[in-house]
């Protein structure tokens, strides 16, 4: 619920991406899933999850047979185990790219169990004394405590005689500095082998240099993933430049778990990060729309709504555009090219209101030329954002989603990717014709970096929920336009 004249905020002080990046989604450092077979003679280590979720299964194995002879009915267990479990993943407990400490889980653990059990006791034809459920629980939680302390405690054993060996990516003081760090945490799970520069002209310098070697080309950093058994690639500094990005999609998909490390700032300046590595805030790099857990129902319902919404609005679109055919003549469907998720370009469809001078003003004009020629049916088109229905048939072809970043022309992509280090990572979700920006009150002449820092915020911490409850406000502001 954009519009096309905005007005770009101030470019910012470092020099930012030119393109958005687009790598497939980390699968966890080693200690969890192990490298992609056959890339070195590194051992495959056992996938951690299966000792977790083996672990827990044991824990309600053990809280059932504390249970009075009685209580014990087969399927209610079952569905005990399963509902546990899938509350235990369904918060992250076992995600494997943490090596986490023995308290870390112990209130989201024992929370889901007093949870499951409290349902168990409130379903149960056969009333369960209170002392008896409290047992129930204190043993379930304990078995499931300690099994997962042990656990983590040998994979962090595994770890620090066999840390798992990683290339750092980003400007060489900066991937040094990191490097450095690393090698003097051994406990922390990961050892550099080498530095990827950040560009040829930083691997001309660094070539003289001593200590880890520098890779002078994507060829040599393949090679070092091979001959090393590289299992993890962590990404510092600027290191976002789309001639790394090829690069980086080689590396994920030859088995690699792909992270951002930052530097420079404290754990608050990464949002949704997952943990740290060696006292550095960490997030995965990429997080592909498609595997995030519930992107699948997002889909669903951007198809849903979409072709529901284009069934109940198309007789006002075909009104709008046999009113702009009556009054502006031939072509009432604009077509722009515009940047979608992962950088790849598609054509967005309105309801033309203007008419620009020529191809290259549509395309790099920011603001509208003569916007005061345009007639008052356009006006209200622009104003009621009726103009954006059209963009429905995108979201149900997949080019976008109902919410997202707003989609933006090439030529600006690549301007505010230069100027503002956060635009680029806008690209790693389905561009959207409504987002957190819009109802935040970021349309129309407002600042690009602060768009950014709310786009980014969104994908960070996306969830269905938040999915509703933006389309919800979208339909309050629809009700009262401002303008598009």
């Amino acid at each position: 619920m954009t519009a096309e004249s905005f007005v770009a905020s101030p470019a910012g002080q470092h020099r930012a991406p030119e393109g958005a990046l687009s790598v497939p989604a980390p699968g966890g450092l080693p200690g969890g899933r192990g490298p992609a077979a056959g890339r070195g003679p590194r051992r495959r280590r056992p996938d951690a999850r299966l000792s977790l979720w083996f672990s827990d299964g044991v824990a309600v194995l053990a809280g059932a047979l504390t249970l009075p002879a009685a209580h014990r009915d087969p399927l209610v267990l079952a569905v005990l185990a399963a509902g546990v479990l899938a509350l235990n993943r369904w918060a992250g407990l076992y995600d494997t790219s943490l090596v986490r400490g023995a308290l870390d889980d112990v209130p989201a653990v024992c929370g889901r169990i007093a949870v499951g059990w409290a349902v168990v006791a409130a379903l149960s034809p056969r009333s369960l004394s209170p002392s008896a459920l409290i047992a129930v629980v204190a043993v379930h939680g304990v078995t499931a405590c300690a099994g997962r302390a042990v656990v983590q405690g040998l994979r962090r054993r595994a770890l620090r005689r066999r840390p798992c060996p990683a290339l750092v990516v980003g400007p060489v003081a900066t991937a040094r500095q990191v490097a450095a760090a690393l090698l003097r945490r051994p406990d922390c799970g990961v050892r550099p082998v080498g530095l990827v520069a950040d560009g040829p002209d930083e691997r001309g310098d660094a070539a003289g240099e001593p200590g880890l070697p520098v890779c002078a080309s994507a060829l040599e950093a393949r090679r070092a993933v091979v001959r090393d058994g590289v299992g993890a690639v962590l990404v510092v500094g600027a290191a976002t430049r789309v001639e790394q990005a090829a690069l980086l999609r080689a590396l994920a998909a030859s088995g690699c778990a792909l992270w951002e490390l930052d530097a420079d700032r404290g754990p608050y300046g990464l949002g949704g990060r997952t943990g740290h590595l060696a006292g550095f805030p960490r997030r995965p790099l990429r997080q592909e729309d498609g595997r995030r857990p519930g992107a699948g129902l997002k889909r669903l319902l951007d198809v849903l709504l979409s072709g529901a919404l284009l069934v109940l609005t198309g007789p006002v679109l075909l009104g709008c555009a046999l009113v702009l055919r009556v009054m502006d003549g031939p072509g009432v469907v604009f077509r722009q090219e515009r940047i979608g998720r992962d950088g790849r370009p598609f054509t967005m469809l309105k309801l033309r209101t203007h008419r620009p001078a020529s191809e290259h003003e549509a395309a790099t004009r920011w603001s509208v030329a003569n916007q005061q020629d345009m007639s008052r049916f356009c006006h209200f088109l622009r104003r009621t954002s009726l103009d954006e229905l059209l963009q429905l048939w995108n979201v149900f072809r997949g080019d976008m989603s109902l919410v997202g970043p707003r989609p933006e022309r090439p030529y600006f992509v690549e301007r505010f990717s230069q100027a503002h280090p956060g635009y680029p990572a806008r690209h790693r979700m389905r561009t959207g014709i409504t987002g957190l920006a819009q109802i935040n009150g970021l349309r129309g002449d407002t600042s690009i970096e602060d768009r950014a820092r709310y786009d980014n915020a969104y994908i960070d911490d996306w969830s269905l929920w938040q999915d509703v409850c933006i389309l919800l406000r979208t339909a309050a502001q629809f009700v009262r336009p401002t303008g598009s």
